[in-house]
Order: C-alpha cells, then structure tokens, then sequence
C-alpha cells in the first residue's frame, strides 16, 4: 500500500483487512486506537482499493467491448450467449431469427453504451488535467469575473440615476403605449453557455453516474477537516477528486444570508433567494412597477461561477475552509457548487447527519447504490441515529404554531384554493389535539394555563393517536403536502412580514387586523423567548427574531409515520403547557440504516474504542437485515510499547475502604473522603497532568463541596492546581488553556507544585475529542462505573423493547447487556484520552472492585485489558504507580 512513511505493522494489518472487507462487500467493524494512524490507514487501504477496482473495472469493460464486437460478427453470435442457453424457441414461440435479432440489438447498444462511458471518462480527465495545469484558464476566469462585476456596477449606477430627479419624470411621463418600447433587461445569452473557458458541450461530462465514490463521514467538522488534511499530505493528495460537504451554516458565504444564524432560517432565505432568480416576473412587475430590491437573489448563486468552482474543487483536494475561502474568492456559492462535484468525485465528506437522514441524503444528491461508505468515530452511531430520527415540540411551540397558522388562513382565505384550505385545516386540528393531549387549550396563553396533572406518560405511536383523536388523519399525506407545499416557510415569511412595527397598510380596517395580529404573535414570541423554545437569531436591525415552531412541528409529524413497534411517543406534563412537551423515540435504529447497508457495496463502521461491539452487531447489524457472514471484525492493538501503559483496577483505599461508587453508597462521607486520598497519594507521584472523571456533573459537584469543606480539596491544591470541567461548552476552551498553561508552568519552574488536576465528567465536554497527550494527562482516574440512570423513561422502554426483541445473551437479559454497554462505551471513550500517540505513557486507575468482574473486564479495549491489573489494596497499587515518576524522571 502507497504510504507517507513506513507504516506500523498494525497499520498494514488493517489496510489488508479494509482492502479484503471492500474487495468482498462486506460489513465491517474495525477498532483501531487513538495515535496508531487510524484515518491514514483508511485512507490508503480504501483509495488503494478504489484505484485497483477502477483499472480492473476499465479492463473488464474494453474486454467486453472487443467479446461483443466480435460477437456481432457473422458466424459469432453464439459468443454472446450464457452457459448453457438454449438457442432454441423462447417460451413465447419466438423464431431463432427474432430471438437473435433482439439479442443483437442488445449487444450493439451495451457495446455503444460502454463506448460512450469509456469516451465521456476520458473526456472528463482531460478536462480536469486542462484545468490542473492551465493557468491561463484561472486567469481568464478571475478577468471574467471582474468584469461582470463591473458591468453589475455600472448597471447599479444606471438605476440610481434613472430613480433620481429628471429620470423619474420621464418615466412617470410614458403612458401604458409607449412602454412596449423600453428595452427589459438585458441578460447575454453567451454567458449560460462558456463556463471556465470551455464550450457548452462540455457541460455534462463530469455528470456521470456510474463514477464508483468512497462516502466517508464523522461527527463534527473539525474532525473532517483534519482528514481531509491527512488526504492532502498522503500519496493519494495529488490525483484524488475529493469534495467536502457541509450545511449551508458552515458553507454559506453571503454574509446578509448568514448573519440569520439558525439553520433553519438559513435555509429558507437561501430557497426563497433561489426562488426569486429563477421564478416569472410578478404582475407588479409586467406592470412597469420598481423591481425588487436587488438583496432578495443572491449574487453567488451563478451557474458559471459554481461550475468553475466545481472544477476547482476536482482538481485539488481541498477542506471546508479552502472551500469557503475559494467561493468568496470567485463570488460562487460553496454549498451548491460542492453539490455539483459529486456525480465525478472519488471521495466525498460529509457529516453523519447528511448521510444517515434519507432526506437530508436525497436532498445533497447522495446516490448510495453499489457505493463504499466509511464511517468513523462510530462509537455512538446507534446513539446517533437514534437522536437524528427523534422529535420533540414544546406546548409553547404548538400553540405559537396554531395561532400563526390560523392568522395566516384568515389573512388569505380567498386566494387559497379548496386543497390547501383542507390541509391547513387538518394541520390546524391536529395541533389542537396535540395542545389538549398535554391539557391545554391552543386559544390561550400557553405560559398561564397550568397542567392539571403533571408526569411523563409513554404512549406507542397508535395510542397516542387514537388519544389524540388524530387516527383517521393520513399522516403520509400530510408529510408529503409540507413537503411539497413549503407551507412552514410560507408561514415564517408571513410571520417576519408582519412582525414589526412598521408595516405599511392601507386601511384603517386592515390596520386593525395587522395591529392585532402583531400583538398577538408578539406575545408568543416572548413568550417562547423566555421559555427558551425556540433559538433567538440577531436580524439587521439588531432584533431577535425565532425559527418558525412549524418547522420543528413537522419533524414530529414525520416521526409519527414510523412503524408502531419502532417508537414511543412520551408525553411529559409539566407545570404549564408551555413548559410541557410531546417527544418521539425512536427504539429501533436499524430501521432507518438498514437501507444504507442494503443499497451500499461495503459499509466499514470505523473507531478508536468501538468495544464492546455486541451492540453493533445485535441492535444495528442483525435487526437491520444485515447476513452474519457479511459482518467482519477488526481490532488492532496499540503501537505503544507494554510497559507506556499502567491500567489498575483498585479495590479498595488508603483506609481500606473498599471501593463500590453504587447510587446507595457514593454519597457516603467515607466514600468521599477515600477518593480524596487515593487523589492526593497520586498527585505526590504523578508529575503534569491528572485528569479524574466523575459519573456526573452533580456528584462531581458534591465531592468538590465535601472536599472543600474537610481541607482535602486544600491539601490536593498543594501539589496540583484544582480545575473543573465547565457547563458551558463556550468556557470549555478557556479552561482547557489555563490547564495546560498551569502544567507547562509548573514543569519549567520546578517547586512544590507539579503540575494541574482537573475534574471531568463521563459524558461530558472533555470525555470525547479532546486531547490529553503527554504532561497534559500523565494519569486518568475513573471514579466508580458511569451506569446510565435506569430511572429515565426513555431508558426503561428501550430496555422493555430490548427484553421483548432481543435473543438472551450467555443467560444475560439484553436490558442488562445494555446497560453495561452503555457504561463501558463511556468508560473507554474516558479512558482513552490519554494515549494519543507511539511515544506517550499514562497510568490508568479504576476506582471500583466492580470492574475486576469478568463481565466488566472483557469490555474494556483488548489493548489496554491485556495489561490491567487488579490490585487488592492500596499499597500494592501505589507501588506500581511510583513507576510514573519513573518514566519521566529515571534518575529518581
């Protein structure tokens, strides 16, 4: 395999195993740990593959051509024929001649078929090479560019003279019979068809469908960005046709656009843009009437523009801030332009989200059929799925919803026709329901009517509907007219037109009307500010404006359209109907991935810590239709040496305390007062960093105040400065660089002090993502097991459903199973925040005797399992944990 370096063997090892799992069509699961050049070995294994298919693809293809060209010699056509077909009567009775004659019909047209495909491949390849190596192209387009914004210059100018003094009068002077004789504006017809210096006919050549792609996605943009940059420095850098996508959030370069903030307003100005570009005239405007106002289409949404940056894009690998930074550089939209480089891109990346919602998926363009998908950091992909397919409205966003859409029926009665007034009227009645379900009624204030009886209800999907009277309601088709009639941002425009103070009306009745209307959805936005609903989003004129609810409405409407058995719907009572809400959950995620792994050629679910993988296999894999034999494994170890990692399991403390975090006993003085030893004892030997992760951020918060209160937390301030991990995602950063500031400090200056402790929380800002390598995490401590609480509803009917679905596992119920999944994916996401890299070294200390259990055992990563010990009591373990000083100090 083509690689920057000399690779580990671990590293051919999984680049062989990719290769096999790729070349087969095969499901895989592959773990490989944090620091052993996880994504370059996706990298080069899977384009290693793709390089390989598309040769033996091209030659299997020109072996076709010259077998079925021969074929259609005289005296050859038996060539053509399959193994063992009869050349006699078809079933139809068809004569030999007829039945030969189709045949050769079929043969001609795959052979010009292949033809086809083979010319329009390389008429592809010669165009992007011109492109890569033709400077002058790059040059003539940024000239052709500025002059097209000269000439918008002028235009402008031309239109400010003509609105001002003299020209005004000429043109209210015409009447209706001189009008015909103004010239409309003006629009080059050359312009459509020259893009980039190339003719119109080589418009399609990159709009093939049969280009085999590689899909690779994980969570955050960050994390995409950083393989993209691995692609740019591996072998495959120069000659890869790689397109990064994104939402219109992170790829949006019209700034009026993308001071909107929320991605849902985002979006429907971007649509609404598009709509006034491409959509007729309006009367107004065939009238002779002042055209729009110039804002309302977007000045980066040019075709040729988009398509020379599409060209940009496939010729040099580039990331998503490349990809922004080159769409304000040629006034091209980024996020339409990507979209226009897929059907002729090797590699696509994108986020999860994009790729596992089926309609986000059809929007982007994403054809999945016979294609590879990756997906990495896959850790929490059932977690994932089930969140992206899971929908929750407020009592609040209900209300609001009703009170919008009935002014908005009202306003237009008479210009609806008989459909739309049915559907609005169902919608409308459905929201009612919805609003009385909770104990409410849509007719008032949502912030003062108070519940009559509070608590969280489950309901499957078919009882919630049969409450809500809602039964005889086709939910399909009521998706579908959202969908198609764009009612939600009808809605929003009609709302942002009539929010403010300021809107011109003609009559005093009218005014009436408007004035009421603006106070009335005036109250619901303040209230849905307060209750925090909806996210605030900062317009032009510094106000704050909300999303539309009926956005979000919808995405409840469509999860009520799943399978009953596939999910709940929890109906959670509290204190006022605004403060109360409907939530769907989603219980199966197999359902919705199940047509990715159908559809896909290969699909690799990829990860630092993918343990325990039973999930993946029983609760994604198996229900998803997926054969066991198409599911293949993968785990390496790790390419640090035995003795750079120290995992113990501690079973009891300094005052033989034994050592069980159970909800009964945690919050015991003794307990507290234990965990503050074994901390301080570590911090006496532990240079740099410590890091201690709690179960939760209110235990964590206790133990500090219990601390704080005996003199331990000043004891362990002595030798590490304290640090706890923020709320607040936004403070998050702040804190991370006061530690590392603090433990760089301490290590040049010598002294007492040696280093920083900083308290984490399982699940939290730092138990994922973050780094912790070398000084900054010389120890890791995990404070009892992070069991997930068994009293949440949501959990309870996820393990009922298990329990009912599932096959026992070696005499374990599957809701047992889960929970301990659920507890050990923490644990190994915690735990690994150390070890990033071949050089590094930590000790790992488990506080609990509940994790030398074999069933907790097995679950931690073969790499760090394989050199755990277990150790009884304090001193035996404080024995071998003097040995951290030893790596970093020899000599002591």
């Amino acid at each position: 395999f083509p690689f920057p370096y000399t690779p580990y063997l671990i590293q051919e090892r999984f680049m062989a195993a990719l290769y096999n799992a790729l070349e087969a069509g095969c499901v895989g699961i592959f773990e490989s740990p944090t620091g052993t050049g996880k994504s370059l070995s996706l990298i080069c294994g899977a384009l290693s593959w793709l390089r390989d298919f598309e040769e033996k693809k091209q030659q299997q293809e020109e072996a076709r051509v010259l077998a079925l060209e021969d074929s259609g010699q005289e005296g050859k056509k038996l060539l053509t024929l399959e193994p063992g077909h009869p050349h006699i009567r078809d079933t139809a009775g068809e004569p030999d001649w007829v039945t030969a004659f189709v045949r050769k019909k079929e043969e001609r047209d795959a052979v010009d078929r292949l033809k086809e495909e083979q010319l329009r491949r390389k008429r592809r390849e010669d165009h992007l090479e011109k492109i890569r190596h033709n400077v002058q192209l790059k040059y003539a387009a940024k000239r052709k560019r500025a002059e097209e914004d000269e000439t918008r210059r002028f235009l402008q100018l031309s239109r400010e003279v003509l609105s001002e003094g003299a020209g005004v009068d000429v043109l209210e002077k015409l009447d209706h019979s001189e009008e015909e004789l103004i010239l409309a504006e003006y629009e080059s017809d050359e312009d459509k068809k020259v893009i980039s210096g190339f003719e119109d006919d080589d418009d399609g050549d990159l709009e093939e469908e049969h280009v085999t792609k590689i899909y690779y996605c994980s969570r955050t943009h960050s994390q995409l960005s950083q393989f993209v940059h691995e692609v740019q420095r591996s072998p495959f850098g120069k000659g890869t046709r790689l397109v990064s996508l994104a939402s219109r959030q992170n790829l949006c370069v019209n700034e009026e656009v993308r001071r909107l903030g929320a991605l849902q307003i985002i979006n429907d100005r971007c649509m609404e843009m598009q709509k006034n570009k491409h959509g007729k005239k309006s009367d107004e405007e065939k009238a002779g009437q002042k055209h729009r106002a110039s804002h309302t289409t977007c000045p980066f949404y040019s075709y040729e523009q988009m398509q020379f940056l599409r060209d940009e894009v496939l010729t040099e690998v580039k990331d998503i801030e490349q990809l922004v930074a080159l769409g304000r550089e040629t006034k091209a939209c980024p996020y339409y332009g990507s979209r226009f480089a897929i059907p002729a891109a090797q590699l696509v990346v994108l986020p999860y989200q994009m790729l596992l919602h089926e309609p986000t998926r059809s929007t982007a363009g994403i054809k999945l059929k016979d294609q590879v998908v990756i997906i990495d950091e896959a850790h929490n992909l059932i977690d994932t799925i089930t969140c992206i397919h899971s929908a929750e409205v407020s009592g609040s966003q209900l209300c609001c919803a009703h009170s919008q859409l009935s002014q908005y029926m009202e306003r237009y009665r008479k210009h609806l026709k008989a459909k739309n007034l049915m559907y609005i009227k169902q919608i409308l009645y459905m929201l009612e329901r919805f609003v009385a379900v909770l104990g409410g009624n849509v007719n008032q204030n949502p912030r003062c009517q108070a519940v009559p009886q509070t608590g969280i209800v489950l309901k499957s999907i078919n009882d919630f509907l049969f409450q809500s009277q809602i039964d005889n309601i086709n939910l399909f088709k009521v998706q579908r007219y959202c969908e198609k009639s764009l009612i939600s941002r009808k809605l929003f425009g009609f709302v942002e037109r009539y929010r403010g103070p300021a809107t011109a009306v003609k009559t005093n009745k009218e005014n009436q009307k408007l004035a009421g209307l603006q106070s009335f959805l005036l109250t619901f936005q303040q209230g849905s500010d307060k209750e925090g609903d909806h996210p605030p989003v900062e317009t032009e004129n510094g106000q704050l404006q909300a999303a539309s609810p009926l956005m979000q409405i919808e995405g409840f409407l469509s999860a009520l359209t799943n399978a009953n058995q596939d999910g709940r719907v929890i109906l959670n009572r509290q204190g006022t109907v605004g403060q109360s809400s409907l939530k769907f959950l989603l219980l199966n995620p197999a359902v919705h991935f199940a047509k990715v792994v159908e559809e896909c050629r290969a699909v690799i679910i990829a990860g630092g810590t993918m343990q325990p993988v039973a999930d993946f296999r029983e609760q994604l894999l198996s229900c998803a239709g997926v054969d066991p034999a198409r599911v293949v494994e993968f785990s390496c170890g790790h390419v640090i040496p035995p003795e750079n990692i120290l995992p113990i399991i501690l079973c009891s403390g300094p005052s033989n305390q034994q050592l069980e975090f159970t909800y009964q006993t945690r919050d015991r003085p003794q307990m507290m007062d234990e965990t503050g030893r074994i901390l301080c004892n570590l911090c006496n030997v532990v240079p740099g960093g410590v890091v201690c992760f709690f179960p939760s951020y209110d235990y964590e918060k206790q133990v500090y105040a219990h601390w704080e209160k005996t003199g331990l937390l000043t004891r362990l301030a002595a030798k590490k400065k304290v640090f706890q991990e923020p709320k607040q995602a936004s403070q998050v950063e702040q804190v991370l660089v006061e530690y590392a500031k603090c433990i760089k400090r301490c290590s040049q200056a010598g002294g007492q002090m040696t280093g920083a402790l900083l308290l984490s929380v399982v699940g939290g800002k730092m138990s994922e993502g973050i780094n912790f390598s070398d000084e900054l995490g010389r120890c890791v401590v995990m404070v009892g097991l992070p069991y997930p609480n068994i009293k949440s509803p949501e959990l309870q009917e996820k393990m009922a459903w298990l329990d009912k679905t599932m096959p026992r596992a070696a005499g374990q119920a599957p809701s047992k199973v889960l929970i301990e999944n659920l507890c050990m994916k923490a644990v190994n996401q915690s735990i690994g925040r150390a070890i990033r890299h071949q050089k590094d070294f930590a000790s790992i200390v488990l506080l609990d005797h509940r994790y030398g259990s074999s069933a907790i055992l097995s679950k931690l990563p073969q790499w760090i399992r394989e050199r755990t010990q277990v150790k009884a009591t304090f001193g035996a373990a404080f024995a071998e944990l003097r040995k951290v000083r030893t790596w970093i100090f020899p000599n002591a």
